[in-house]
């Protein structure tokens, strides 16, 4: 059946259940496989009381007829307990056998054939780590493969066109590895006239052609399994396939089925079957470096005998050690460096060394041999002798017991706590002296010891496929993880994602480099590679040189009147490196100095052209300097002093003598000159020439802009941050403040975030899905000393560093097992602040909001829970300012009567309460009695997975807690800050924290990606957020208590837009009128009002100070805010710079 889905529980009425477990599988019941629900993500999280069910959707499914669950933790307070249920659906199988001598040969009728592309798709399994899968041919050596190569498939398309440029006439497509694992494997290959798309299991690749080629065009007779005759065009070694397929369809016709009723478009070659079954071979997994497989000898024999398959990435570890029952003659095999060491001791004897075999640890299977017998011993490696045989003294008999793999931890005889690790990766067709290993009676206790091991497995995987090594670094791997080479990429890092160059010329002036040759990597991390430039560091501007191959001066003169050939340049940097450096530049331009006798540059009363030029997109253009596109003037004619009036070039009046126009062209959409061709040269005497020179560029306008933030609601937003696997962030900032959120972007639980969390502490902290990750750079100096500063962070699947200025940058490796993708789905955007007054509220509608966020995002957060999912996790975010108790700082709820709710209790101390199951009492914790509500500043930040649940408080105070009510948020409904008007159903302490609601400042609010505040004080667009009471964007909650008086805040009271807020009115737009007529107005009279705006505030800001030093008590009907800064006797003195970011 094919597995969509699994769902566990613990054991009924019990302290039963297991929280951690393995998904196998096999079509057969051996050879198992393990389920991997990410690259390098191997377990399931599972229960955590025996209750809830824990539900898991497989992406992607797979196809099975046994299923094996592998406990790895359980109940702390009882033992493994377990209720499974398995969702799928039917699946459909035809499968074909072939023994590596037979093959299936289809032909097809023409009118049969897809006009536009060939689909094939199959299933395939083998041992062998060779054999064609699929072939045809065409004429002049046309051909088409599918290859089995070292575990690798491999396609190959061959044009028949030796006149074809390489890339299109040979084309070699390489995907996955490890495919002769007795496994499942599926193929889909789409064959246009010039493109191919290619895809096995879940990874893919697609190539294009750029020529003229067909790779359609051929005979209509497709082989598989193996090549008719050879094949005529088959110039390769190649092997027949011995293995199985199974649902092999071409164009929708299933092959299979057709061979099966003997159709005559078949024919059926050598010993085909249509059921697959083959003697199994168990294999054995060493899962670490304690594992080891200690096995009994044969007691008494005067010989010894093993052998064995294995296969690793890792380049050493023990495979195997015996000691000998007389004496303490010892044998010791060992992988060291790729190669294999044998050593043998004898007592008064030197040991006896033997090294055989090399490059071992690729990830192949190699068979390993090894005797002693006749006072010889001999070594074989994949079937070849390592060395000749040595002669031995005195006779030696058959150890007792075999290590294989690595040894007890009790064990200290030869090989056995030394330097080298045990040996990590797979071993199978074990033999100790004649009699072959059957691993599954070591699995049952009846033969041997063991100790950390899979059996019937095995678990190698490539950890380069796909390979994370970006810029062409060269990926290499052991067991556990994989690193990258980035020797002659240009690119440095754990994955090679950072440029060893800067960006621009203007980059290395600020480094302080002088005018020279100089590598640029305009795009930064990504695909482009380095450029060599010449950077001309003049007194007022820098100016990037890209040579090309045409800098001589070019003569051109007609040959028996013909007219001369354009030429055409070539520069020192492709063309998209070109593009990439003039869309990064202010300013770009290229000098043509034209020079001409009796040669003109346009001909006819019509001025029709007779010389033109082509810039990059192959485009003619015939206007000339300064002149813009399409006038065919040159400089001179705009001018108006040619040196004939009558001509706009000066090279038209077809003088009788040289002439030349000096032209500069400067539109960067048509720059660089690519060609120049001038044609008027075959009339007598008549002769041209000119020069072209470097492209010129300056300026770099993504090194020289800046943005300010003056107050706490300045925002810049951006996209989605896309960076997957990987990813950097940099850029220059100063401030005078003490601490900010530089760049934030929310997934559902994923995020990132770079933040002045100190004046001395930049942080660089994300969520994948492992937990939260920080990397700190502290400064002996304060980072807030308005002074720029350069930041620069990268997060890959490896690890995440973190670099200040010239600081020792700071990293973290990331686990080798877990999640790697980061996944995210809103804005970068900078918090939103917002005083509450006495009895106000937001409550913002999940439901009603995905009607319209569905619209724009199918992924989004609403549109999730929307469809009615469960919720497994999230995290939850708010920054609070208050000195009322008690106090509602958040509650979120849902249409089965559970909720999360964040609440200040009577005596100021905090309270998180989580429900997720309406049958049973709330989950209640509490952050000590410390009173919260003291007017200052305190950040929360909630995040849960399952029933773990990870608290944060002021960025110091951690605290992780399980759950006892349920492990899943289902069907969430709303969340709500402020007063609860209509009371849920929710605990005594919740609803009386709900009914006083929050008086004071929050800020940063966020429930997933969902952000309440953004939503109802700067909505852009028909958001469902509902506003009652007095709720006003502040710009100061960020600050700490004393810092500033209040006379220089700037609340905007969200009812200043159109319609009501008190009555409880959804917001839809906040304001319609026009920005243009506004800016119009304001343009009219800011220079008029501009001092006199300046100086009244000064006044006020001092009268409002005076008066204010006067009265303790506030007037009534001040604002909430108001209320708040005297309640926690704001200092007077006022500041004489506001607080500003600058990026």
């Amino acid at each position: 059946m094919e597995v969509t889905a699994v769902a566990t529980q613990g054991g009924y009425g019990s302290s039963d259940w297991v929280s951690s477990y393995i998904l196998m599988f096999s079509d057969s019941g051996r050879n198992w496989k393990q389920y991997r629900r990410e690259e390098s993500i191997s377990s399931f999280p599972g229960n955590t009381n025996a209750d809830s069910v824990v539900h898991y959707r497989l992406q992607p499914p797979f196809e099975a007829r046994f299923l094996r669950f592998l406990p790895l933790a359980w109940s702390p307070k009882g033992r493994i307990g377990m209720r499974i249920e398995v969702y799928g659906c039917t699946y459909r199988s035809e499968m074909v056998n072939f023994d590596g001598k037979s093959f299936l040969l289809y032909t097809f009728y023409q009118k049969s054939m897809s006009p536009a592309k060939d689909v094939i798709s199959l299933k395939f399994k083998t041992r062998q780590t060779d054999g064609i899968l699929l072939h045809r041919e065409g004429q002049n050596g046309k051909h088409v493969t599918l290859q089995l190569v070292r575990g690798k498939l491999i396609l190959l398309l061959n044009s028949g066109h030796a006149n074809l440029p390489s890339p299109d006439a040979h084309v070699t497509l390489t995907l996955g590895s490890l495919l002769d694992d007795e496994h499942w494997h599926s193929v889909l290959i789409e064959l246009g006239n010039t493109h191919v798309h290619f895809t096995v299991d879940r990874h893919s690749q697609h190539f294009q052609a750029e020529g003229k080629c067909d790779y359609l065009d051929l005979d209509y007779k497709i082989s598989f399994g193996g090549i008719p005759g050879h094949g005529k065009s088959v110039a390769f070694p190649q092997k027949d396939f011995h293995g199985c397929f199974e649902n092999l369809y071409y164009n929708g016709v299933d092959l299979i089925d057709l061979s099966k009723k003997h159709t005559p478009q078949i024919l059926v070659m050598g010993n085909v079957s249509f059921s697959c079954s083959h003697p199994q071979i168990v294999p054995v997994t060493f899962l670490s470096s304690r594992s080891y497989l200690a096995l009994p000898g044969t007691i008494g024999e005067d010989k010894v005998s093993v052998a064995f398959q294995f296969r690793t990435w890792n380049r050493a570890g023990l495979l195997l050690t015996t000691q000998f029952p007389h004496g303490p003659e010892a044998l010791i095999l060992v992988l060291n460096d790729g190669k294999l060491e044998l050593s043998l001791s004898q007592p008064g004897h030197p040991a006896r060394d033997i090294t055989a075999g090399a490059r071992l640890s690729d990830g192949q299977w190699h068979s390993v041999s090894l005797s002693l017998e006749e006072n010889h011993l001999s070594v074989m490696v994949d079937g070849e002798a390592a060395s000749v045989s040595h002669s031995l003294r005195g006779q030696i008999d058959s150890g007792d017991t075999y290590y294989l793999g690595g040894c007890p931890d009790s064990s200290s005889g030869p090989g056995c706590g030394g330097p080298l690790a045990g040996f990590r990766g797979c071993l199978r067709l074990i033999s100790i002296g004649d009699q072959a290993v059957d691993p599954i009676t070591v699995q049952q206790g009846s033969l041997g010891t063991f100790r950390d091991l899979q059996i019937d497995t095995c678990g190698l995987t490539d950890r380069c496929l796909p390979s994370y090594c970006e810029h062409g670094g060269e990926c290499s791997q052991s067991w556990d993880t994989f690193s990258c080479d980035c020797m002659h990429t240009g690119y440095t890092g754990a994955t090679c994602h950072s440029s060893l160059f800067e960006q621009s010329c203007d980059a290395h002036r600020h480094r302080g480099n002088s005018s020279g040759f100089y590598y640029i990597d305009s795009d930064g991390s990504g695909p482009l590679g380095p450029a060599l430039v010449y950077c001309n560091m003049t007194e007022d501007t820098t100016w990037t040189l890209v040579q090309h191959n045409g800098s001589q001066l070019a003569k051109v003169k007609s040959l028996n009147r013909e007219s001369p050939q354009p030429v055409f340049f070539k520069y020192t940097v492709s063309l998209d490196q070109l593009q990439a450096i003039m869309d990064g530049a202010d300013d770009c331009r290229q000098e043509l100095v034209l020079r001409c006798k009796k040669s003109r540059l346009s001909a006819g009363p019509d001025g029709t052209p007779v010389s033109w030029w082509v810039g990059r997109t192959n485009e003619t253009h015939t206007y000339w300097g300064g002149s813009l596109p399409g006038a065919q003037k040159c400089a001179c004619g705009l001018q108006g002093n040619c040196l004939d009036s009558q001509y706009h070039c000066n090279c038209d009046a077809a003088r009788n003598e040289w002439t030349s126009d000096t032209v500069v062209l400067s539109h960067k959409e048509h720059l660089p000159v690519t060609q120049v061709a001038m044609r008027d040269t075959g009339r007598p005497h008549s002769e041209a020439a000119y020069t072209l020179g470097p492209l010129l560029c300056s300026g770099d306008n993504s090194f020289w802009n800046s943005a300010s933030f003056s107050t706490d609601t300045s925002y810049l937003h951006f996209p989605t941050f896309r960076g997957e696997l990987s990813a950097d962030v940099s850029f220059f900032f100063k401030t005078t403040a003490p601490s900010g959120v530089f760049v934030e972007n929310l997934g559902i639980t994923d995020f990132i975030r770079l933040e002045l969390r100190t004046p001395a502490e930049v942080t660089f902290s994300f969520d994948v899905g492992n937990g939260r990750c920080e990397v700190t750079v502290r400064s002996p100096t304060p980072f807030n000393d308005n002074q720029w500063h350069h930041v620069r962070a990268e997060r890959n699947v490896k690890e995440a560093t973190l670099q200040v200025d010239q600081l020792p940058s700071k990293t973290q490796a990331a686990p080798a097992d877990g999640h790697a993708r980061l996944q995210l789905n809103s804005q970068l955007f900078v918090e939103i602040s917002a005083y509450f007054g006495i009895g106000s509220s937001v409550i913002y509608d999940f439901q009603e909001h995905s009607n319209y966020t569905t619209s724009k995002n199918s992924s989004s957060f609403a549109t999730l829970l929307h469809g009615g999912l469960t919720l497994a996790g999230e995290m939850a975010t708010l920054s609070f300012r208050t000195t009322g108790t008690p106090s509602l700082l958040l509650y979120v709820s849902s249409f089965y009567e559970e909720y999360l709710s964040v609440i200040l209790t009577p005596n100021g101390s905090l309270q998180i309460r989580y429900k997720l199951d309406r049958h049973q009492e709330p989950d209640v914790f509490n952050f000590g009695f410390k009173n919260f509500a003291d007017g200052w500043l305190h950040q929360v930040t909630i995040h849960r997975e399952a029933a773990v649940v990870s608290v944060e408080v002021n960025q110091n105070a951690r605290r992780q807690v399980v759950l006892s009510s349920g492990t899943e948020f289902n069907a969430v409904k709303s969340l709500m800050l402020g007063t609860i008007l209509e009371p849920p159903r929710a605990d005594p302490d919740t609803l009386r924290a709900g009914a006083r609601g929050f008086t004071g400042c929050l800020s940063a609010v966020r429930f997933g990606p969902a952000t309440p505040l953004k939503a109802a004080l700067r909505p852009s667009g028909p958001v469902a957020v509902t506003v009652r009471g007095h709720v006003a964007a502040a710009s100061q909650c960020a600050e700490s208590k004393g810092t500033r008086a209040p006379a220089r805040e700037a609340n905007r009271p969200i009812s200043s837009g159109s319609g009501p807020t008190d009555g409880g009115e959804a917001l839809v737009s906040a304001d319609r009128r026009d920005p243009a007529v506004i800016g119009g107005v304001i343009a009219v009279v800011v220079f008029v009002l501009l001092c006199l705006t300046t100086v009244a505030a000064r006044i006020y800001q001092q009268r409002w100070l005076y008066k204010k030093n006067e009265s303790t008590v506030p007037p009534a009907g001040d604002s909430a805010e108001t209320a708040l800064k005297s309640e926690v006797n704001m200092q007077s003195s006022v500041s004489e710079s506001q607080r500003e970011y600058f990026f």
